[in-house]
């Protein structure tokens, strides 16, 4: 099993999350999330005075695949998510030793 993290821009969850469901994706988890990367935040004016905004908001999706599931997911990721501009974000691919379904017990796969 794989752990399949990524971090996108806000207003592209929603084209992510159909693109992972028409995969066959049933669950995934989404935190809002801040930081920066190679964008170093960006200057805002408020009320006519100028400021840095170091940590940009983001949307940090985790989902967990069998296998023979992680390219097709990583890939639909990062065609959904871009928009050819810095700031897009990044996918990380992680191995889960383990998976259990609290509620009923069942483990590995058969808990995804």
């Amino acid at each position: 099993m794989k752990l399949i993290m990524s971090v996108i821009k806000p207003f592209k969850l929603d084209d992510v999350r159909e693109a992972l469901t028409l995969l066959g994706i049933q669950g995934l988890t989404v935190s809002e999330v801040k930081g920066f990367g190679r964008q170093k935040g960006q200057t805002e004016i408020y009320r006519g005075a100028e400021y840095q905004v170091s940590f940009l908001p983001k949307v940090k999706i985790e989902v967990v695949v069998a296998d023979t599931l992680a390219e097709q997911v990583v890939e639909a990721i990062a065609r959904t998510a871009n928009t050819g501009k810095i700031g897009d974000g990044k996918i990380f691919v992680l191995d889960v030793e383990r998976a259990v379904r609290i509620r009923t017990g069942e483990q590995d796969g058969d808990a995804l």
